[in-house]
């Protein structure tokens, strides 16, 4: 009696830790005001977008996609895009560690009139997790920043960097 009480115990602990997958995480997370766009359509030879890096400095000199234009997020100045991406109809993705950052730095692009925004589903976690290459000043990495403990269990391949 004594191992079932136990047993049972433990099955409804484990229950409130079960871990989430990427999709759960970006629904509790995300609006979804941005449509995604997958890691798998974004890395078709055809498909052709600007790539903007919304992670912090640190994060993106650590890796980020090839021809990744970071931008950052905290102190994120939509000026500076409406200065250089001067054709509101050109393809953009937006990504990030996850693609929550991102949604925030895609749905200001989308104020300001750019109508061709996307947000990378599961940013460069994903990206990386299904063995698309990353760089940083030095070429191709292994290396990718995993932001924190906590988010880093998304990253699943690749070596986890953190500051």
């Amino acid at each position: 009696m004594k191992n079932k009480i136990i047993y049972l115990f433990t099955l409804i602990s484990s229950i409130g830790f079960a871990q989430d997958s990427i999709s759960d995480v970006l629904k509790k997370f995300n609006s979804e005001s941005i449509p995604y766009i997958s890691v798998q359509e974004l890395a078709m030879p055809k498909t052709d977008a600007i790539l903007l890096d919304a992670r912090e400095l640190n994060e993106f000199e650590v890796s980020h996609l090839k021809n990744g234009i970071h931008v950052g997020y905290d102190d994120f100045k939509i000026a500076t895009i409406t200065e250089t991406l001067k054709d509101k109809t050109a393809k953009i993705v937006v990504y990030c560690s996850l693609g929550i950052r991102s949604e925030t730095i895609a749905e200001q692009l989308k104020k300001e009139g750019y109508t061709n925004v996307f947000n990378l589903f599961g940013g460069i976690f994903e990206w990386k997790n299904n063995n698309f290459k990353v760089y940083n000043a030095k070429g191709e990495t292994e290396n990718v920043h995993a932001y924190s403990k906590t988010w880093g269990k998304w990253l699943l391949k690749g070596n986890k960097i953190y500051d």
